[in-house]
């Protein structure tokens, strides 16, 4: 079976977007239940030298959304610090999110597959294909972000486990 960009691109990251918004809900509902402010988990970290969870949320979108919008135009720009915003925010910055990567067709997508993306950062420049900076820069990132973002919830006591992050499966029909 050949696999397209877009497959492996943004089926893959909706099926963790969703299960990512999914997360959230449950996250809002903890706070909600046990009286605890969600600006608590917004600024919550793994540990005292990492990014809080905000942070992860937002770079879940930029390396998912913004990935895919590096390959329409050749170049990732790495967004500037961006304030955390409240919770509520970070789950209407995702829904938005889904809603976009649910209009791209595969055509627009599958016709960027042989591109040069450019990742560029001071005098470092890397120039990738789209499908190894999609599989070998992007979705390892976007992982990492979503599974950090996962483990602060559980470090919250919010209800969450290894099936919720999957998400829904591409099962066989």
């Amino acid at each position: 079976m050949k696999m397209s960009l877009y497959d492996v691109g943004v089926m893959s990251y909706l099926q963790t977007l969703d299960a990512v918004g999914g997360l959230l809900e449950r996250g809002r509902i903890h706070c909600r239940d046990h009286d605890i402010d969600p600006a608590v988990i917004v600024e919550s970290r793994l540990f005292p030298d990492t990014p809080p969870f905000g942070f992860h949320i937002q770079h879940v979108v930029h390396h998912s959304l913004g990935a895919l919008e590096a390959i329409a135009h050749g170049t990732l720009s790495m967004q500037g610090e961006r304030p955390s915003p409240h919770y509520a925010g970070l789950q209407a910055l995702l829904a938005d999110t889904c809603d976009t990567l649910r209009r791209l067709s595969t055509e627009e997508i599958d016709a960027r597959a042989g591109a040069d993306v450019v990742f560029q950062v001071g005098d470092t420049r890397r120039v990738f294909t789209a499908a190894g900076f999609l599989l070998s820069f992007s979705l390892p990132n976007f992982h990492f972000h979503a599974i950090a973002a996962c483990n602060i919830l559980r470090s919250n006591g919010v209800p969450v486990s290894k099936l919720d992050y999957i998400g829904a499966l591409r099962l066989k029909a």
